[in-house]
Protein backbone atom coordinates (compact mmCIF):
# COMPACT_ATOMS: atom_id res chain seq x y z
CA UNK A 1 0.00 0.00 0.00
CA UNK A 2 1.03 3.62 -0.59
CA UNK A 3 0.46 5.16 2.96
CA UNK A 4 1.18 9.08 3.90
CA UNK A 5 2.08 9.69 7.64
CA UNK A 6 1.22 12.72 8.84
CA UNK A 7 3.76 13.45 12.18
CA UNK A 8 3.18 15.90 14.36
CA UNK A 9 4.75 19.20 13.52
CA UNK A 10 5.60 20.83 17.00
CA UNK A 11 9.27 19.02 16.92
CA UNK A 12 11.44 17.18 13.98
CA UNK A 13 11.20 13.39 13.55
CA UNK A 14 14.53 12.50 14.51
CA UNK A 15 17.04 11.24 17.60
CA UNK A 16 17.06 12.05 20.39
CA UNK A 17 12.81 12.02 19.91
CA UNK A 18 10.93 14.68 21.77
CA UNK A 19 7.94 12.62 22.79
CA UNK A 20 6.22 9.06 22.48
CA UNK A 21 4.09 9.90 19.49
CA UNK A 22 7.04 11.34 17.78
CA UNK A 23 9.25 7.93 18.62
CA UNK A 24 5.96 5.58 17.21
CA UNK A 25 5.43 7.67 13.84
CA UNK A 26 9.60 6.80 13.54
CA UNK A 27 9.37 2.86 14.49
CA UNK A 28 5.67 3.04 12.79
CA UNK A 29 7.65 4.06 9.14
CA UNK A 30 10.21 2.30 9.19
CA UNK A 31 8.36 -0.93 10.12
CA UNK A 32 5.66 -0.83 7.43
CA UNK A 33 8.56 -0.11 4.57
CA UNK A 34 10.63 -3.07 5.97
CA UNK A 35 7.39 -5.01 5.06
CA UNK A 36 7.21 -3.46 1.88
CA UNK A 37 4.64 -0.55 2.33
CA UNK A 38 5.56 2.73 0.15
CA UNK A 39 5.16 5.05 3.16
CA UNK A 40 6.18 8.96 3.19
CA UNK A 41 6.41 11.02 6.24
CA UNK A 42 5.29 14.57 6.20
CA UNK A 43 7.24 16.21 9.21
CA UNK A 44 8.39 19.29 9.98
CA UNK A 45 12.24 20.61 8.53
CA UNK A 46 15.11 18.86 10.02
CA UNK A 47 13.00 15.38 10.16
CA UNK A 48 15.09 12.40 9.39
CA UNK A 49 14.50 8.77 9.10
CA UNK A 50 17.10 6.45 7.44
CA UNK A 51 15.49 4.03 5.29
CA UNK A 52 12.26 6.29 4.97
CA UNK A 53 11.38 8.87 2.61
CA UNK A 54 10.69 11.88 4.60
CA UNK A 55 8.84 14.89 2.87
CA UNK A 56 10.11 18.36 3.99
CA UNK A 57 6.52 20.32 4.85
CA UNK A 58 8.91 23.42 5.19
CA UNK A 59 7.39 23.95 8.39
CA UNK A 60 9.71 24.87 11.63
CA UNK A 61 8.53 23.73 14.40
CA UNK A 62 9.02 26.51 16.39
CA UNK A 63 6.47 28.35 14.82
CA UNK A 64 4.07 26.23 16.25
CA UNK A 65 5.60 26.19 19.81
CA UNK A 66 2.10 27.91 21.34
CA UNK A 67 0.39 24.68 20.29
CA UNK A 68 2.71 22.40 22.06
CA UNK A 69 0.47 20.27 24.63
CA UNK A 70 -0.06 21.59 28.09
CA UNK A 71 -1.71 18.78 30.31
CA UNK A 72 -2.73 21.52 32.14
CA UNK A 73 -5.18 22.76 29.63
CA UNK A 74 -6.10 22.61 26.10
CA UNK A 75 -4.06 23.90 23.54
CA UNK A 76 -6.14 27.71 22.90
CA UNK A 77 -3.05 29.95 21.00
CA UNK A 78 -1.34 29.20 17.86
CA UNK A 79 -4.65 27.50 16.06
CA UNK A 80 -4.08 29.93 13.24
CA UNK A 81 -0.19 29.10 12.56
CA UNK A 82 -1.24 25.41 12.81
CA UNK A 83 -3.83 25.75 10.23
CA UNK A 84 -1.80 27.46 7.91
CA UNK A 85 1.12 24.82 8.40
CA UNK A 86 -1.69 21.71 7.65
CA UNK A 87 -2.99 23.19 4.75
CA UNK A 88 0.34 23.37 3.19
CA UNK A 89 1.28 19.81 4.15
CA UNK A 90 -2.31 18.16 2.79
CA UNK A 91 -1.80 20.60 -0.28
CA UNK A 92 0.97 18.14 -1.12
CA UNK A 93 -0.33 15.11 0.45
CA UNK A 94 -3.23 15.55 -2.10
CA UNK A 95 -1.08 15.27 -4.61
CA UNK A 96 0.55 11.65 -4.08
CA UNK A 97 -2.62 9.16 -4.53
CA UNK A 98 -2.24 7.23 -1.43
CA UNK A 99 -4.33 4.38 -0.14
CA UNK A 100 -4.01 5.62 3.40
CA UNK A 101 -3.84 8.56 4.76
CA UNK A 102 -2.42 8.61 8.36
CA UNK A 103 -2.92 11.69 10.94
CA UNK A 104 -0.86 11.48 13.77
CA UNK A 105 -1.03 15.36 14.77
CA UNK A 106 -2.72 15.64 17.70
CA UNK A 107 -4.15 19.50 16.22
CA UNK A 108 -8.10 20.50 15.43
CA UNK A 109 -7.08 22.28 12.41
CA UNK A 110 -4.72 19.03 11.43
CA UNK A 111 -7.99 17.11 11.65
CA UNK A 112 -10.25 19.63 10.06
CA UNK A 113 -8.11 20.03 6.97
CA UNK A 114 -8.21 16.56 6.25
CA UNK A 115 -11.72 15.93 5.81
CA UNK A 116 -11.08 17.70 2.07
CA UNK A 117 -8.40 15.10 1.26
CA UNK A 118 -10.47 12.61 -1.29
CA UNK A 119 -8.73 9.79 0.41
CA UNK A 120 -9.24 7.26 3.05
CA UNK A 121 -7.84 9.11 6.60
CA UNK A 122 -7.06 7.61 10.09
CA UNK A 123 -6.72 10.00 13.04
CA UNK A 124 -4.61 8.55 15.46
CA UNK A 125 -4.66 10.18 18.63
CA UNK A 126 -2.03 10.12 20.98
CA UNK A 127 -3.40 12.17 23.74
CA UNK A 128 -6.57 12.22 26.33
CA UNK A 129 -9.69 14.42 24.84
CA UNK A 130 -9.70 17.68 23.83
CA UNK A 131 -12.50 19.57 23.06
CA UNK A 132 -11.66 21.18 19.97
CA UNK A 133 -10.18 18.24 18.62
CA UNK A 134 -13.31 15.95 19.70
CA UNK A 135 -15.36 18.51 17.66
CA UNK A 136 -13.00 18.30 14.83
CA UNK A 137 -13.36 14.64 14.89
CA UNK A 138 -16.78 14.84 15.06
CA UNK A 139 -17.02 16.56 12.12
CA UNK A 140 -15.18 13.86 10.02
CA UNK A 141 -17.00 10.96 11.30
CA UNK A 142 -20.00 12.61 9.03
CA UNK A 143 -18.33 12.18 6.09
CA UNK A 144 -19.13 9.12 3.48
CA UNK A 145 -16.81 7.36 4.20
CA UNK A 146 -16.18 8.62 7.55
CA UNK A 147 -12.34 9.32 8.79
CA UNK A 148 -11.42 6.62 10.98
CA UNK A 149 -10.09 7.58 15.13
CA UNK A 150 -8.12 5.47 16.66
CA UNK A 151 -6.34 5.46 20.16
CA UNK A 152 -3.70 3.68 21.54
CA UNK A 153 -4.70 2.34 24.67
CA UNK A 154 -8.00 0.78 26.08
CA UNK A 155 -8.02 3.12 29.17
CA UNK A 156 -7.61 5.63 26.22
CA UNK A 157 -10.08 4.34 24.27
CA UNK A 158 -12.58 4.73 28.10
CA UNK A 159 -12.32 8.11 27.24
CA UNK A 160 -12.47 9.20 24.01
CA UNK A 161 -15.41 7.23 23.87
CA UNK A 162 -17.16 9.63 25.99
CA UNK A 163 -16.95 12.73 23.06
CA UNK A 164 -16.36 10.78 19.75
CA UNK A 165 -16.67 7.08 18.13
CA UNK A 166 -13.47 5.03 18.41
CA UNK A 167 -12.94 2.80 15.45
CA UNK A 168 -9.61 0.89 16.82
CA UNK A 169 -7.03 0.75 19.68
CA UNK A 170 -3.59 0.89 17.75
CA UNK A 171 -1.23 0.37 20.57
CA UNK A 172 2.37 2.05 19.77
CA UNK A 173 4.52 -1.22 20.93
CA UNK A 174 7.75 -0.95 20.59
CA UNK A 175 10.70 -2.69 18.42
CA UNK A 176 11.83 -5.36 20.81
CA UNK A 177 14.43 -6.96 18.54
CA UNK A 178 16.05 -3.72 18.19
CA UNK A 179 16.38 -3.96 22.25
CA UNK A 180 19.30 -5.35 24.26
CA UNK A 181 18.24 -6.48 27.72
CA UNK A 182 20.24 -7.62 30.34
CA UNK A 183 19.95 -10.28 33.12
CA UNK A 184 21.75 -8.47 35.51
CA UNK A 185 20.36 -5.22 37.56
CA UNK A 186 22.05 -2.31 38.20
CA UNK A 187 22.00 -0.10 41.11
CA UNK A 188 20.45 3.25 39.92
CA UNK A 189 16.65 3.89 39.13
CA UNK A 190 15.83 5.88 35.97
CA UNK A 191 13.42 7.97 34.83
CA UNK A 192 13.01 8.69 30.68
CA UNK A 193 10.64 11.53 29.70
CA UNK A 194 10.01 15.36 28.75
CA UNK A 195 10.57 17.37 31.57
CA UNK A 196 6.49 18.96 32.13
CA UNK A 197 4.32 18.30 35.41
CA UNK A 198 2.47 15.40 33.98
CA UNK A 199 5.40 13.06 33.64
CA UNK A 200 6.59 12.93 37.03
CA UNK A 201 10.25 13.55 37.15
CA UNK A 202 10.34 15.50 40.43
CA UNK A 203 8.25 12.42 41.73
CA UNK A 204 10.81 10.30 40.41
CA UNK A 205 13.50 11.95 41.82
CA UNK A 206 11.53 11.75 45.46
CA UNK A 207 10.81 8.24 44.96
CA UNK A 208 14.42 7.32 44.45
CA UNK A 209 15.54 9.39 47.32
CA UNK A 210 12.87 7.62 49.86
CA UNK A 211 14.12 4.12 48.10
CA UNK A 212 17.60 4.98 48.67
CA UNK A 213 18.59 4.87 45.07
CA UNK A 214 20.68 7.00 43.07
CA UNK A 215 18.62 8.50 39.82
CA UNK A 216 19.19 9.44 36.33
CA UNK A 217 16.88 11.64 34.82
CA UNK A 218 16.80 11.60 31.22
CA UNK A 219 14.87 14.29 29.44
CA UNK A 220 14.99 18.09 27.92
CA UNK A 221 12.72 20.91 28.91
CA UNK A 222 9.36 20.96 27.49
CA UNK A 223 8.01 23.07 30.19
CA UNK A 224 10.83 25.76 31.05
CA UNK A 225 8.47 26.53 33.96
CA UNK A 226 8.40 23.41 35.47
CA UNK A 227 12.17 22.66 34.84
CA UNK A 228 13.48 25.35 36.72
CA UNK A 229 11.02 25.23 39.75
CA UNK A 230 10.90 21.26 40.55
CA UNK A 231 14.10 19.75 38.60
CA UNK A 232 17.12 22.52 38.74
CA UNK A 233 17.24 22.94 42.59
CA UNK A 234 17.67 19.53 42.77
CA UNK A 235 20.55 18.82 40.30
CA UNK A 236 22.73 19.36 43.39
CA UNK A 237 21.08 16.35 45.31
CA UNK A 238 23.64 13.77 46.18
CA UNK A 239 22.64 10.84 43.98
CA UNK A 240 20.75 12.67 41.07
CA UNK A 241 21.47 13.39 37.73
CA UNK A 242 19.57 15.15 35.45
CA UNK A 243 20.76 14.94 31.99
CA UNK A 244 19.22 15.69 28.67
CA UNK A 245 17.19 13.57 26.24
CA UNK A 246 19.72 10.77 24.29
CA UNK A 247 19.16 8.96 21.35
CA UNK A 248 16.60 5.92 22.00
CA UNK A 249 19.26 3.06 21.15
CA UNK A 250 21.44 4.90 24.07
CA UNK A 251 18.30 4.92 26.30
CA UNK A 252 17.70 1.52 25.76
CA UNK A 253 21.52 0.65 26.71
CA UNK A 254 21.22 2.76 29.96
CA UNK A 255 17.87 1.13 31.17
CA UNK A 256 19.08 -2.48 30.47
CA UNK A 257 21.64 -1.33 33.42
CA UNK A 258 19.04 0.32 35.41
CA UNK A 259 17.74 -0.98 38.58
CA UNK A 260 14.00 -0.01 38.13
CA UNK A 261 12.71 2.18 35.74
CA UNK A 262 9.96 4.60 37.44
CA UNK A 263 6.78 6.24 35.92
CA UNK A 264 5.03 8.20 38.27
CA UNK A 265 2.95 9.86 35.85
CA UNK A 266 0.81 12.52 36.87
CA UNK A 267 -1.92 12.43 34.02
CA UNK A 268 -4.05 9.80 33.01
CA UNK A 269 -0.92 8.38 30.95
CA UNK A 270 -2.17 7.45 27.27
CA UNK A 271 -0.27 4.48 26.98
CA UNK A 272 3.38 4.29 28.11
CA UNK A 273 6.53 3.75 25.97
CA UNK A 274 9.08 4.16 28.70
CA UNK A 275 7.30 1.31 30.51
CA UNK A 276 7.41 -0.79 27.62
CA UNK A 277 11.02 -0.11 26.51
CA UNK A 278 11.93 -0.23 30.38
CA UNK A 279 10.64 -4.02 30.10
CA UNK A 280 12.32 -4.70 26.91
CA UNK A 281 15.51 -3.84 28.34
CA UNK A 282 14.63 -6.54 30.92
CA UNK A 283 14.12 -3.81 33.61
CA UNK A 284 10.89 -3.48 35.87
CA UNK A 285 8.71 -0.63 36.52
CA UNK A 286 7.27 1.16 39.21
CA UNK A 287 4.40 3.11 38.29
CA UNK A 288 1.55 4.99 39.75
CA UNK A 289 -1.59 3.40 38.61
CA UNK A 290 -3.02 5.79 36.15
CA UNK A 291 -4.39 5.56 32.69
CA UNK A 292 -3.38 2.33 30.71
CA UNK A 293 0.06 2.10 32.48
CA UNK A 294 -1.95 -1.04 33.90
CA UNK A 295 -2.21 -2.86 30.17
CA UNK A 296 1.22 -2.49 30.28
CA UNK A 297 2.93 -3.65 33.52
CA UNK A 298 1.98 -7.33 34.85
CA UNK A 299 1.95 -6.11 38.38
CA UNK A 300 4.04 -8.15 40.26
CA UNK A 301 5.33 -9.68 37.31
CA UNK A 302 7.40 -6.88 35.76
CA UNK A 303 6.97 -4.16 37.37
CA UNK A 304 4.53 -2.85 40.59
CA UNK A 305 1.68 -0.56 40.53
CA UNK A 306 0.81 1.90 43.48
CA UNK A 307 -1.74 4.29 44.07
CA UNK A 308 -1.29 7.38 42.10
CA UNK A 309 1.06 10.06 44.05
CA UNK A 310 1.95 8.08 46.54
CA UNK A 311 5.43 8.34 47.18
CA UNK A 312 6.13 6.14 49.94
CA UNK A 313 4.31 3.06 48.28
CA UNK A 314 6.28 3.74 45.50
CA UNK A 315 9.24 3.76 46.86
CA UNK A 316 8.21 0.60 48.98
CA UNK A 317 7.53 -1.38 45.73
CA UNK A 318 10.67 -0.16 44.53
CA UNK A 319 12.31 -2.68 47.32
CA UNK A 320 9.85 -5.19 46.01
CA UNK A 321 11.49 -5.07 42.05
CA UNK A 322 14.53 -6.61 43.14
CA UNK A 323 12.75 -10.22 43.19
CA UNK A 324 11.34 -9.81 39.83
CA UNK A 325 12.67 -11.80 37.17
CA UNK A 326 14.42 -9.50 34.76
CA UNK A 327 13.96 -12.84 31.82
CA UNK A 328 9.94 -12.12 32.81
CA UNK A 329 9.45 -8.79 31.94
CA UNK A 330 11.95 -9.09 28.25
CA UNK A 331 9.49 -12.24 27.82
CA UNK A 332 6.09 -10.19 28.28
CA UNK A 333 8.12 -7.51 26.10
CA UNK A 334 8.62 -9.86 23.32
CA UNK A 335 5.17 -11.79 23.30
CA UNK A 336 2.71 -8.94 24.74
CA UNK A 337 4.38 -5.55 23.65
CA UNK A 338 5.87 -5.93 20.66
CA UNK A 339 6.06 -3.61 17.44
CA UNK A 340 5.37 -6.54 14.99
CA UNK A 341 2.01 -7.33 16.58
CA UNK A 342 1.07 -3.17 15.89
CA UNK A 343 2.23 -3.45 12.36
CA UNK A 344 -0.27 -6.02 12.17
CA UNK A 345 -3.30 -4.36 13.48
CA UNK A 346 -2.06 -1.10 11.44
CA UNK A 347 -1.87 -3.06 8.27
CA UNK A 348 -5.63 -4.62 8.65
CA UNK A 349 -7.24 -1.37 9.39
CA UNK A 350 -5.34 -0.05 6.76
CA UNK A 351 -7.57 -2.52 4.77
CA UNK A 352 -10.27 -1.92 6.13
CA UNK A 353 -10.49 1.53 5.94
CA UNK A 354 -9.30 1.33 1.88
CA UNK A 355 -12.15 -0.78 1.55
CA UNK A 356 -14.65 1.41 2.66
CA UNK A 357 -13.44 4.03 0.81
CA UNK A 358 -13.69 2.01 -2.26
CA UNK A 359 -17.37 1.15 -1.47
CA UNK A 360 -18.31 4.73 -0.78
CA UNK A 361 -17.13 5.67 -4.34
CA UNK A 362 -18.67 2.10 -5.83
CA UNK A 363 -22.38 3.73 -3.90
CA UNK A 364 -21.73 7.44 -5.20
Amino acid sequence: MKVALVAPLVTPIREPQRGGSQAFVSDLARGLSDRGHDVHVYAASGSALPGVRVIDTGVDHRALEATLYRAAGAVSRGLDVAARAFSGVYSAVREGGYDVIHNHAFDAPAVALATALGAPVLHTVHLPPDRAVATALRSAAQLDPPATVAVVSASQARAWRRVVAVGAVLPPYVPTRLIGWSPTPGDRALFAGRLSPEKGAAEAIEIAQAAGLPIDVYGDDYDPAYTRAHIDPRRGDPGVFVHAGIPRPALWEVMARAAVVLCPARWEEPFGMVAAEAQACGTPVVAFARGALGEVIVDGLTGCLVAPDDITAAAQAVARTTGLSRADCRAHAESRLDLELSLDAHEQLYRRVAVMDARAAIGA
